[in-house]
């Protein structure tokens, strides 16, 4: 089998436990244990704990078993009792994550999405439908098979306007809401419904260059490094806790041109390597930051 193939169809008897709680000894010990009781076999096992939070992060890659309820049920309560534990979930490795995509009138990251996803299956998640301010990518959705829903706003329909979107989000049962280069600010309302569920790309390692064409004011300045940082959204603008970071070397060669496609390949990686890690149920709130097991 392909690797393409093997990263869309992970087997179907393997899960991933996650849980995040109060750090306390024990709950290694605890946790391997219980899936030892069960005769589960541990495959991976990765875990932080943060002294400043005083929190433990933890996630169990494990097989094999075609159904972990009522096997699990019961002990991972006990479990959650024991611990105070704040999160905990358990799901089949191969199941995959419904996202709707939302963008504007720039695809580079919303095409780069689609290919991974339904071409090459790096990316092991479901694409219903497509959500945009403009009808500029309704033949990329059509070619793809998926829904595409042209949502104008403005000012004054906003408001009206993420009603939709949160009806769309209900009648999909959406995991994950990807802003792939979305030019419109979400409403705290919306933000909140979704909290911890909506992924931004930003540029945001070009933070003298606000506004319209930051490549061109980078250009003009002669920067010698570009990047890109997906993280979630919240109230506050661009300050949601950062998933991934990556930049890219430039030098007074390149034309404005040049720096925006540079710009929007970083733009692409980190985006997809956001996308894939939360997928992977790899992704762990932290306060006002992420802890990333990658």
């Amino acid at each position: 089998m392909s690797t393409a193939a093997n990263a869309a169809n992970p087997p179907s008897d393997d899960h991933i436990l996650t849980l995040s709680c109060p750090d306390k000894p024990g709950i290694v010990h605890a946790v391997t244990g219980l899936l030892a009781a069960q005769n589960l076999n541990i495959l991976d096992l990765q875990q932080f704990s943060d002294r400043t939070s005083e929190s433990f992060f933890m996630r169990v890659h494990f097989g094999h078993a075609a159904s972990t309820s009522p096997l699990l049920d019961e002990p991972l309560k006990k479990l959650s009792e024991d611990f105070k534990i704040q999160s905990i979930d358990v799901r089949p490795r191969s199941a995959k994550p419904r996202v709707l995509i939302m963008v504007s009138k720039i695809g580079h990251c919303l095409n780069d999405l689609l290919f991974r996803a339904q071409r090459t299956g790096q990316l092991n998640i479901e694409v219903p439908l497509i959500v945009s301010n403009h009808p500029d990518f309704a033949p990329l959705a059509e070619s793809y098979g998926i829904a595409f829903h042209h949502l104008p706003v403005t000012k004054d329909t906003k408001l009206e306007q993420e009603k939709q979107i949160l009806d769309l989000i209900a009648q999909h049962n959406i995991d994950l809401v990807v802003l792939a280069r979305y030019m419109q600010v979400l409403t705290p309302g919306l933000c909140t419904a979704m909290s911890g569920r909506i992924i931004n790309i930003h540029h945001s390692f070009l933070p003298s260059f606000k506004g319209a064409k930051p490549y061109h004011q980078a250009y003009e300045r002669g920067v010698k490094i570009i990047g890109a940082t997906a993280h979630f959204v919240t109230a506050d603008l661009d300050e949601g806790p950062i998933i991934e970071q990556r930049v890219a070397r430039v030098d007074h060669a390149l034309s404005p041109k040049e720096l925006v496609d540079e710009g929007s390949n970083v733009e692409s990686q980190v985006l997809a390597a956001a996308v894939k890690w939360w997928s992977e149920k790899r992704v762990f709130l932290n306060g006002t930051k992420t802890v990333v097991f990658n």
